[in-house]
């Protein structure tokens, strides 16, 4: 088994062999390009993704810069949005739904190192899958770590550190980040803590929403 079937199978795996060292060479080179853009030119972006990325949904956004090691191990569902400064550790498989959005600052890491010293500097590191559901928001400055799932719908509140599995249809925040409610019918009409969809924004959306 080689270093990269290590790596994608969740075992302790060397990054600089086997040919990962030239994987990430080439996804740095794309990288470059998609951050060098001129403003005149973003509508190219979507394009640079879907060729960087593993899979992608018709409708993706990402505001530069992005970093991420390999693209290839990074899956994104249809209508995605994410704000600047997203970094993705893709070592292991990153799955992402539709209609999800991230803010700015955002590090999804499935990358890791031994906890003791004398075996980090060996160089072993490893990698766990992340899955992030349908619907989901991830608030600004927020970290993801391994082998986390998020559930469809769940919102995560600017600046946590995902550390643990996040139900379905749950606001989580905190460092550890710890599902707080449920999302409920009554956030429906509601924009931030108590404040709520003025008349003309409320109609816009109930249109949109029999629509859907």
């Amino acid at each position: 088994m080689n270093q990269k079937e290590r790596m994608l199978s969740g075992m302790p795996y060397l990054a600089w062999l086997d040919g990962l060292e030239e994987e990430r060479r080439e996804c740095a080179c794309k990288l470059y390009e998609f951050n060098s853009l001129p403003p005149t030119e973003r509508d190219r972006l979507p394009a640079l993704l879907k060729s960087l990325l593993g899979k992608t949904g018709e409708t993706i956004w990402i505001e530069p810069p992005f970093r991420c090691d390999y693209g290839a191990g990074i899956e994104i569902g249809e209508n995605f949005y994410a704000n600047y400064n997203l970094t993705v550790l893709d070592c292991a498989k990153v799955t992402i739904g539709a209609n999800v959005q991230i803010g700015p600052n955002v590090s999804i890491y499935t990358a890791g190192h031994p906890i003791h010293p004398l075996s980090r500097s060996s160089g072993y590191e490893y990698a766990l899958p992340i899955t992030i559901g349908d619907n989901v928001w991830i608030g600004g400055s927020s970290v993801v770590l391994p082998g986390v799932t998020i559930g469809d719908n769940a919102v995560i509140g600017a600046g946590s550190v995902v550390s643990k599995d996040i139900p379905p249809n749950r606001v989580a925040i905190g460092n550890p980040c710890r599902a707080t409610r449920e999302i409920t019918e009554d956030d429906l009409y509601r924009l931030y803590k108590d404040q709520k969809f003025d008349e003309e924004s409320l109609e816009d959306l109930k249109g949109y929403l029999r629509g859907i």
